[in-house]
């Protein structure tokens, strides 16, 4: 299903009046998420009146350069959806580009004048978000030398922010450092760490399905609940990005923020109200609640050749003896009143059979079976599948009659699919956060104690891992669920994995 436009009425009043400065601007992200979002947003209306982008990369071209670039390229990211020309207009006479080194503290000399040059073409108020499209190495330095320009300082009812993108360090001492640097110039609020993740519409949703619904909130506890699984596969390689992926591995890319962002969002308490700083807190606690993880109850994974596709050890900028994991998972226990001895079992994994983003809370079994089943349709325990992507949607496994003479049960599906049952399609994830950018909305962004906490969970494996490399990569072929001890690990416990 294709991204939903945010459409006009779909929030009241526009942003408050800014300018955008995106580092990095020659970049795949700027290219591919940034600047489409911002159309989109142009298209339904909520762009600030008095708005202007200023994208700054080392890459020397004049603005009228980097604007033709960019409307040659925006029809690919638009997908099936045709170009607006009068829309694109209207956006690309308020995009400009600036060249310069970020380390060179005589560009963000030129960045502020030529920011003010901006703000009185364009009537943006003085107010600026910035934007870090770039390499982790550049987010310390960069805010750095905003604060020493004097390009973040808060005054007269002016905002400055600065949105940094994942990962925020590599382990929980890189990312104390970072948050070190940029809390030694910037206040927490003017902090916006940015998990794409958090965006989409399906992962939103996990909070209104657990408090809009009053038949599942008495339910949603240890008393009910068998074991919780999150599984977010996909399909494809490492794509051309294996000097990254050798760097970072897929606990590093996905488990210690996606993965646990959403195990927050399944297992939080109630906040008191739907504002930031209340559900930010609850999050935070479930974060501080999980018990530390034991190599014992995780397992890794590299895939190999299989499907006609490539061994991770054949993708370009691999080692061919690489230990780097593409496959991550694991076993988490919350110790919480509500959650006490439910296992939350997580994985993640590149070339998986499929895509999938989906939570799987399996119920417990009903303590006595009054009705049979057949070998074909096994009775199941209840299963409560939240559908993050593709195919958006819940669906509640139950137990109903089978047509016919005997009273024989079988399993159904009662499913609820977004495209369909809302005939309307789901917004970009980098829609919904830029425009909580610019509104200084921080309740979909991590804070720094998150991140810390989220480090402080997987840190210890990391080291765990580093110390004993594995013997057995790769462990599993292109296009399987994943090693054997991925499996091995939820049946010791008597459980098994959910096919997707």
């Amino acid at each position: 299903m294709s991204p939903r436009r945010i459409e006009p009425g779909d929030r009241p009043e526009r942003p408050p009046d800014c300018a955008l400065v995106i580092f990095g601007a020659s970049g795949d992200l700027t290219r591919r998420k940034l600047v489409p979002a911002l159309y989109y947003l142009a298209k339904a209306g909520l762009l600030p009146q008095g708005f202007a982008v200023l994208g700054m990369s080392s890459t020397d071209m004049p603005s009228e350069a980097w604007r033709e670039k960019l409307g040659s390229e925006i029809g690919d990211a638009l997908e099936d959806e045709p170009l607006d020309a009068e829309i694109w207009r209207r956006l690309e006479e308020r995009l400009y580009y600036l060249p310069g080194s970020f380390e060179d503290p005589a560009a963000y000399e030129r960045l502020g004048r030529k920011l003010a040059e901006i703000e009185k073409r364009h009537d943006t108020g003085g107010s600026v978000l910035f934007y870090l499209a770039t390499p982790p190495d550049f987010f310390g330095p960069i805010a750095e030398r905003l604060s020493a320009a004097g390009l973040v300082r808060e005054e007269a009812g002016r905002f400055r922010r600065l949105i940094v993108e994942k990962p925020f360090g590599r382990d929980l001492d890189s990312a104390l450092e970072l948050d070190r640097k940029l809390c030694s110039v910037l206040r927490e609020h003017q902090i916006l760490r940015i998990d794409h993740y958090l965006g989409k519409e399906t992962v939103q949703n996990i909070l209104v399905f657990r408090w809009a619904n009053g038949i599942f909130e008495p339910l949603w506890n240890r008393n009910h609940v068998d074991h919780v699984q999150i599984t977010v596969g996909e399909s494809i390689g490492v794509e051309g990005r294996g000097a990254y992926y050798e760097e970072s591995g897929a606990l590093r890319d996905m488990i210690q923020n996606h993965l646990l962002q959403v195990l927050c969002l399944v297992a939080m308490e109630p906040p008191a109200s739907f504002q930031a700083r209340f559900v930010r807190a609850e999050k935070l606690q479930i974060l501080e609640a999980l018990r530390l993880l034991q190599p014992g109850n995780a397992v890794r994974g590299q895939y190999g050749i299989g499907q006609n596709v490539p061994g991770y050890r054949q993708e370009p900028g691999v080692d061919p003896k690489s230990k780097t994991e593409t496959f991550a998972a694991m076993k988490l226990e919350l110790e919480s009143w509500r959650w006490a001895g439910v296992p939350f079992y997580l994985r993640t994994g590149k070339r998986l059979p499929r895509k999938v983003s989906e939570v799987s809370i399996q119920f417990r079994d009903a303590p006595l079976h009054l009705f049979a089943c057949t070998a074909m349709q096994p009775c199941a325990p209840n299963l409560l599948r939240l559908r993050i992507q593709p195919d958006e949607g819940i669906s509640l496994r139950v137990l109903t009659k089978t047509p016919g003479l005997e009273v024989i049960g079988r399993p159904v599906e009662l499913d609820f699919a977004y495209g369909v049952d809302l005939e309307r399609e789901s917004p970009g994830a980098y829609e919904t956060l830029l425009l909580d950018v610019l509104e200084g909305d921080s309740l979909l962004f991590a804070t720094g104690d998150w991140v810390e906490a989220a480090w402080g969970v997987v840190d210890p494996l990391l080291e765990a891992w580093a110390a004993a490399p594995p013997a057995d990569f790769p462990n599993y072929a292109a296009g399987s669920w994943g090693p054997k001890a991925a499996d091995d690990l939820l049946q010791r416990d008597g459980r098994r994995w959910h096919l997707p």
